[in-house]
């Protein structure tokens, strides 16, 4: 078993030690200090700024307004106008992205063994911790390489960026509660921390909508929370293979589609794209955006070099049964951004031996398409999300 890293730091004039967790990759901070109630927010956020982590042992709902509080010093910064270049100003908006989550990521809180946070005010997060990041005495197991803080006066046995442990919270509170889908007939999706929630429902309707070319078999290639294969299901079709090769999202899937009462049509397996053999419909919603995820969830949205949307393409054709379809699901939001032509994506279809046999389009409906203020929102309101029905090409 790796278990996470170790992280030192001086607390009452001895060394502590304690694992880091950080779902979005963030490196151990190379210096950190103590922070309480009596720390002011300007401090903290030179601290923060220029690298300096600051662990709290105050109480928990201060700990809060100091979050929102560096948030807010992080926002006012002078901003310079978008540039006109929309792919510029696409990076140049993930580079500020960035440098926001890791200023943010600055203010830790700690853990003890139980995954339970031992701050005055904080609430009961271990059931939150625990299905995020594993068993208790994984995450918070003894180091190899490092003595334990063995005072007792912490009960520190992990650090992790308060931000981070708020989308934690969050991200339980949704899996509780589910989203709404009306392709199910109001029935919900509960979606696992790490796992595209189907929040934006444009592509599950064109999977609802689209004509079946067949009720006896389909494949859904990287099923994430389950949703497209549970919709296939809900429609008819006797036997869905679904894939994915993220753990959290086989075990959401199989969650979700027990809750809906599909597990006897929908099989979940783990594989990378295709499971073997052919299908008469092989439906895919691949990551629609050509850029470097920096979290977890974000892999359901950003792939560096399509490496997904060729890899379906490409091999597609040798999974399909003859006069079957492909279903692809992606929307033009990088072509609008200037990430990839609209050509390429022709052009990967003739590579993959396909033909198009017809799309369906849908307009977005969430908030940012509509958002005049957001940097991006010329390419987001011009976006449109596609159903690809393609075929073999004889």
């Amino acid at each position: 078993m790796n278990h996470p890293p170790v992280v030192e730091w001086t607390e009452d004039d001895q060394v502590r030690t304690a694992r880091w967790r950080s779902e979005n990759g963030a490196r151990p901070p190379r210096r950190i200090v103590i922070a309480d109630d009596r720390t002011r927010a300007d401090e903290a956020y030179r601290l923060a700024c220029e690298g300096t982590a600051l662990l709290w042992r105050g109480d928990f709902h201060n700990a809060r307004q100091l979050l929102t509080a560096l948030a807010r010093r992080v926002d006012r910064r002078p901003r310079k106008a978008p540039p006109s270049d929309v792919t510029q100003a696409f990076h140049l908006h993930r580079a500020a992205q960035n440098q926001r989550a890791r200023v943010l990521g600055m203010l830790l809180v700690p853990l003890d063994a139980e995954l339970a946070v031992p701050l005055h005010r904080a609430p009961d997060v271990r059931e939150a911790c625990a299905r995020a990041f594993g068993p208790p005495q994984e995450v918070a197991g003894p180091p190899a390489d490092a003595p334990t803080d063995t005072t007792g006066t912490t009960g520190t046995a992990v650090l992790v960026s308060l931000r981070e442990l708020l989308g934690v919270i969050g991200a339980n509170e949704w899996r509780r509660k589910g989203v709404e889908i009306p392709a199910l007939g109001g029935d919900r999706i509960h979606p696992h921390y790490g796992v595209f929630s189907p929040a934006r429902g444009e592509y599950v309707d064109l999977v609802a909508e689209a004509p079946l070319p067949g009720r006896e078999l389909a494949f859904d290639i990287g099923t994430g929370t389950g949703v497209l294969a549970s919709v296939l299901a809900r429609r008819g079709v006797r036997r869905v293979i679904a894939t994915d090769q993220d753990p959290r999202a086989l075990a959401c899937a199989r969650e979700n589609t027990a809750r809906l009462g599909v597990a006897d049509q929908v099989e979940i397996v783990e594989a990378d794209l295709f499971p073997a053999g052919r299908a008469p419909l092989v439906v895919c919603n691949p990551p629609w955006v050509p850029a470097k995820p920096t979290s977890p969830v974000e892999h359901a949205v950003y792939d560096p070099g399509n490496r997904m949307l060729h890899g379906f393409l490409g091999g597609l054709a040798d999974h399909l049964t003859p006069g079957g379809e492909g279903w692809l699901i992606l929307s033009d939001l990088a072509e609008h951004l200037g990430l990839r032509p609209h050509a390429e994506l022709l052009d990967a279809f003739a590579e993959g031996g396909l033909t198009v046999l017809d799309r369906l389009d849908i307009a977005p409906r969430h908030p940012r398409a509509q958002d005049a203020a957001d940097p991006l929102h010329v390419a987001r309101a011009a976006e449109v999300t596609s159903l690809w029905r393609l075929g073999a090409a004889d």
